[in-house]
Parts: structure tokens; sequence; C-alpha cells
């Protein structure tokens, strides 16, 4: 693939605006797909949001009529703010696109920032973004006091967390030893250009996602590097290392276009 630009367009006391950023992403979009600019990656920190991709369901937002803004990319509600780094690569793609290719692409630099700081993360199957393992089911502890066999969220497709107590809150999935997600990625492809990206959280306070329903996942959580590392990781510290292995990645990654099967007539 071409050269990458990065642009650090705002971060702490310069945290950029989400509709402020979102009209940034379609004009460096527009000028993408007309080769007007290189392939770009944007990174930044947003004030307080949540986004509610196209997928999101009415009980995964707020309870309390928190404003959602409704956004254009796949997946669904998540929170973005101070502490985590979102970044917005803008690329051209080869057609037909393969949307699971970038998404992986993405997932693997992301992989090895975590890696560098002394994080072993993964990809969880059937769940796009990155993710700290928690322990297997039958070594958690009891939540409630209550065995894991009892655990409602196994038996009862809408349960919420958010009305059983903190005990089931994604903030603290990292004390109940769950999987938990500490980078999410959503992205859109229009005229084989991609849009939006991932939030990696560094040392946000991760109470914002106890209001939702994070990507609509019940029965895990999320996590951060400065809380599972237990020390404190800014993201001037994450910024550069970001860069370096999306640059890896991204340039010398062989994007081909999706393989598409044709029925015999």
């Amino acid at each position: 693939m071409s050269e990458l630009r990065f642009v650090r367009m705002g971060f702490g006391a310069e945290a950029v605006d989400y509709r402020v950023a979102w009209d940034e992403q379609r004009r460096v979009h527009a000028a993408r797909f007309a080769d007007e600019a290189p392939d770009t990656v944007i990174l930044l920190e947003h004030p307080p949001v949540y986004t509610a991709g196209r997928r999101t369901a009415d009980s995964e937002r707020p309870l309390d009529g928190t404003p959602v803004i409704d956004v254009d990319r796949g997946g669904k509600i998540t929170w973005h703010g101070p502490g985590q780094l979102v970044g917005y690569p803008i690329q051209k793609l080869p057609r037909p696109v393969d949307v699971v290719a970038h998404v992986r692409r993405l997932e693997e630099a992301l992989i090895r920032t975590c890696a560098e700081f002394g994080l072993e993360t993964t990809r969880v199957e059937g769940r796009s973004g990155v993710w700290v393992l928690g322990d297997p089911v039958e070594q958690r502890p009891a939540l409630g006091g209550l065995s894991l066999d009892f655990d409602p969220r196994l038996t009862d497709d809408e349960f919420d967390p958010r009305l059983n107590g903190p005990e089931y809150a994604p903030s603290n999935a990292g004390q109940r030893r769950e999987d938990r997600k500490i980078a999410a990625i959503g992205i859109r492809v229009a005229k084989g250009v991609t849009m939006h990206g991932f939030a990696l959280n560094v040392n946000p306070d991760n109470k914002w996602f106890d209001k939702i329903i994070p990507c609509g996942i019940r029965d895990a959580g999320v996590a951060s590097l400065a809380n599972e590392l237990g020390r404190d990781i800014t993201i001037a510290e994450v910024l550069p290392v970001v860069e370096r292995h999306l640059r890896d990645v991204l340039e010398n990654a062989d994007p081909k276009p999706r393989v598409v099967e044709r029925t015999p007539a």
C-alpha cells in the first residue's frame, strides 16, 4: 500500500468534538477517493460522547436518555472520551473490498501495541476488536454470592447488567476475571475508501461504559492499558507506538480484492 500520512488532530485540552472530526473524515475521504490526498490516519481524543453504529438496538442505549450520536459505521454503541486514543484510517482499498481483512489489520497493529507495553491481548472469534482474555468460566469468582451455574446472563437473552448492580458492570469485568475489550473497531467503506476506525482504551474512566451495553455485548466488559498493567500510561506514550505499528502493518500489507464466488448458471 502507499505511504501513510498521520494527522494528530487534537488531544487533552484540545480534544476534538465528534461531529467536527466526522466532518474532517468526510473531507479527507472525498480527497482520497479523488486521489487528491494519500492514505491518511487521523488520531485524536474526543470529549465524552456516545456513538451508535447502524446495528445498535434501542435497549443498548443509555437508560437515562443521555444523548447518543447515530453514525454510519458498522458495529453497535460505544463511548469515546478522555484517556482513549481514537484512530480513523482513511485508505483506498482494491475492489471488491475485503472489509474483514481491513479490520484484522487494525487489530494486529493494536495487538502489537499492547504487547510492546507488556500486555498480552488477542482476538475473540465472532467479536471484532482487541481483547484481554479472562479466566476459564469454572475458575471465575461467583457473582453476587451465587454459583456461576446461576449466572442470569447465561439463560436470559434480555438480561440488562445496568439494572443488576455494580457486580455486573462492564467496567468491573477485570475483577470478575471475564473477557474484556481494550480496543473497539467499527468501520465503513464507501466508494472503496475506509472511514471510522478504532478506539484504544489507554487510561479512561471506564465507568462511562456502564451506562450502555458496550458493542451490544452483555457477557463481557471493557479494559484499559493502565488498569491491566497497574500503572499510569498516557496517550502521549502510546501515540508514537500506535503510529509505528499501524505504519508497519498497513504499509506492508498486500490487500487483495475479496474473492467473489460465482454460482454456475
